[in-house]
């Protein structure tokens, strides 16, 4: 979807429905989601759109003026969609996805939410895997595209969607969680939790990328067993912010010493041969996550200095 149509939407159902709460249940996205669209509305434009206060909101002269344009520009644009969708036979079938289960939990959800409301026909298939699964289905055509860590081991068409950080995982009270960011030296000293089945795992590529050994007493391919083994003060590990989002065990979570990180992005086989219900499906990507900037923002300065200048390549770098 287009974002200047996100945008518009974003301001209509605000005041439509009277609060940006609503607005964002009624659209899928997060409330903070929405108050940036229509903040950015409002830079793009140099008008204020909405007066926010106490009570609630209320237009503003030019956003009562504006309002009738976006309105009908929203309306066209669903007609224009709706069109297209019956041209391309998109109301019904099957979308079938290989997903890591951090992206399962975290992302798919709130995709669905709204793909759904749009087009309530189509059905899923989810399968959840590791990365060599998730490649090997794309490459079976078992899935129609995947969720996964690129660059990818096989020759896929791929996408960046995601910077996802690398954190050191303690039990409550531990030493090591007394200091701002985590030397990886240390954690290697530690009784270590590895999370890996078939493929290597994120901790482990980046404590070979360092030359490092750890002391495996544990290994398992539950993101949720080694949590709970680290609750349990058997040992630490390290596992990727998206995973340990609204994880219910009392741990410590902080940085490490290092620039660690997994780019997450999207694989299929090629996309110009794609069903148009998977390109439509693609099209709601976007929709997935306001929670990072949150969760990065708990971590504090420590974290921040470890992200170096130019090592992100950003994100929803989308080009579907």
């Amino acid at each position: 979807m287009d974002t200047n149509i996100q945008k518009f939407q974003a301001f209509v159902k605000t005041v439509d429905l009277g609060s940006f709460t609503k607005a964002a249940e009624a659209l899928s996205c997060s409330q903070s989601g929405i108050s940036r669209m229509i903040g950015d509305l409002e830079k793009e434009w140099g008008v204020t759109l909405l007066e926010r206060g106490r009570t609630g909101i209320r237009l503003t002269p030019d956003g009562a003026r504006l309002l009738p344009e976006a309105r009908a520009l929203c309306d066209s644009y669903d007609r224009l969609q709706s069109s297209v969708d019956e041209i391309n036979g998109i109301h019904s079938g099957i979308i079938r996805i290989g997903s890591l289960s951090s992206v399962a939990t975290h992302w798919l959800p709130r995709i669905f939410g709204r793909f759904l409301t749009d087009y309530p026909d189509v059905k899923y298939e989810v399968l959840l895997g590791d990365y060599a699964e998730i490649e090997n289905w794309i490459v079976e055509g078992r899935v129609d595209f995947g969720f996964l860590r690129i660059p990818t081991v096989r020759n896929l068409d791929t996408t960046f969607l995601s910077r996802d950080p690398l954190m050191a995982v303690l039990p409550k009270g531990h030493p090591l969680a007394e200091l701002d960011v985590v030397p990886i030296e240390d954690l290697c000293r530690e009784d270590f939790i590895l999370v890996e089945k078939k493929s290597r795992s994120d901790a482990g590529e980046l404590l070979k990328q360092h030359g490092l050994q750890p002391n495996v007493r544990f290994k398992t391919w539950d993101d949720n067993t080694v949590l709970a083994v680290v609750e349990a003060r058997y040992g630490v590990t390290i596992l990727s912010e998206l995973i340990l989002r609204r994880n219910p065990f009392d741990v410590e979570i902080r940085p490490l010493d290092v620039p660690a990180y997994r780019d997450i992005g999207i694989a299929m086989r090629d996309h110009e041969t794609t069903s148009a219900a998977v390109r439509r499906f693609l099209g709601y990507l976007p929709l997935r996550d306001d929670m990072v900037n949150n969760f990065l923002a708990g971590m504090g300065e420590a974290f921040r200095a470890r992200t170096l200048p130019g090592d992100n390549p950003g994100t929803d770098k989308m080009d579907l």
